[in-house]
């Protein structure tokens, strides 16, 4: 499994082989079923996920009582309630598998340590996370300015995986729809 997170890493920088061979001790392979949780809201976060094959969505208990649904990750994307797992503090958001999950999972402690043992890992998150960040930034501009039937459109033409993988309510939650209206939406763009 640890040549799916070295393929990736090898598409943001050049680290020598023979460094990238002592990764897999400090990862755990876990697998998840489908609807099980990876993390959840209040437990203290000390991990963090690549995901090696499945799906899994990032959420929140609204004071509602409804879940809202802020993230999603796929196959070679990084999971966790990052502020969390940085200062190791109780989880404000929680992961569960959308669908049977395979990931990577690293400790805090792990991570320090390996980042001491190869400090040219440091470049490749440095690049992810800001790869990252600014995907954030795009999807706050989007539901800023896009009309709903804009970002449904938006959404359904760039990441058509996840119109295929993802239920619809996980969906209409993070587009910020109502489950009834992203299916008025769907039903419009289908005829």
């Amino acid at each position: 499994m640890i040549e799916h997170l070295i393929a990736h890493i090898g598409k943001f920088c050049t680290i020598d082989p023979d460094k990238l061979n002592l990764l897999e001790a400090f990862f755990e392979h876990r697998i998840y079923k489908k609807k099980e949780l990876l993390l959840t809201e209040g437990d203290r976060c000390h991990e963090k996920f690549f995901v090696v094959k499945g799906c899994v969505h990032l959420f929140y208990l609204r004071q509602n009582g409804m879940e809202q649904t802020v993230d999603f990750a796929i196959e070679n994307w990084w999971v966790s309630d990052f502020m969390a797992f940085q200062h190791s503090t109780a989880a404000q958001f929680s992961i569960r598998a959308v669908e049977k999950t395979e990931v990577l999972c690293i400790t805090a402690e792990h991570q320090r340590k390996l980042l001491k043992e190869v400090p040219e890992l440091n470049e490749y998150f440095h690049l992810l996370f800001q790869k990252a960040y600014a995907a954030a930034q795009m999807r706050f501009r989007f539901l800023y300015e896009f009309s709903k039937e804009e970002l449904y459109r938006h959404f359904s033409q760039h990441f058509p995986d996840f119109m295929q993988r993802v239920p619809q309510y996980l969906l209409a939650s993070y587009l910020g729809f109502t489950p009834e209206y992203l299916s008025e939406i769907r039903k419009k763009y289908l005829s």
